[in-house]
């Protein structure tokens, strides 16, 4: 048994895809490279693979994180070189790499995620960084967000780590929480900062892992 972690990117292309198609895309690419996959026992066995956190849709990527598990040892080198032969334009295999059988599950690792978010140009937003220092030196901000189930309410400054300016007023790094007491989302974070109109792009830029 090997288990193996990839890190790869979502581009424009797929942007739009979900993660269910997303696990689909990649169990194709997985089987059609020819790789001995170990699946999961029960009654509908799967191959054993799982995503570090799921990507929202219209958001791209540089920075996903996937475990896959074979049945026997395979050079990191050769899933990579055989995997990208098989993946459709918009998905960019970057690395991998192997990870101990015993290693907690990718997903109870995840704590942060970094984002670049650039925004449309709004009149009435004048002082971005002003807006900034006054979210990050809250202590609490209640904040409402509405699901199917109705509205769920919570506190949007326990899920922001740190928010920045990169280049200009319109384009802010965040670092924002993802792990069991909540996510952070970066379109919520900007309606705090004061702007109206949805980010002009979301893109994830690193995974922090515990």
């Amino acid at each position: 048994m090997q288990r193996l972690r990839l890190k790869f990117g979502r581009g424009q292309e797929l942007k739009f895809l979900s993660h269910l198609d997303i696990m689909r895309l990649w169990e194709r690419a997985l089987r059609r490279a020819g790789l001995p996959l170990a699946y999961s026992e029960g009654f509908t066995p799967h191959p054993r693979i799982a995503i570090a956190a799921p990507l929202s849709l219209g958001v791209t990527s540089e920075a996903e994180l996937m475990d896959i598990h074979l049945a026997r040892w395979v050079s990191p080198q050769n899933v990579t070189t055989a995997l990208r032969q098989q993946l459709p334009e918009g998905i960019e295999l970057l690395e991998s790499w192997p990870v101990g059988l015993n290693v907690p599950s990718l997903q109870s690792q995840v704590r942060f995620v970094e984002y670049r978010v650039e925004m449309e140009r709004e009149e009435a937003v004048t002082d971005v960084e002003s807006a900034i220092q006054l979210l990050l030196s809250a202590t609490e901000l209640r904040w409402q967000h509405l699901r199917d189930t109705g509205p769920r309410y919570y506190d949007l400054r326990a899920l922001v780590d740190d928010v920045w300016l990169m280049q200009s007023q319109h384009l802010l790094g965040m670092r924002l929480r993802c792990d069991a007491s909540g996510t952070g989302r970066p379109e919520q974070v900007t309606r705090a900062l004061g702007f109206v109109q949805r980010p002009k792009s979301i893109h994830r830029i690193r995974l922090i892992l515990d």
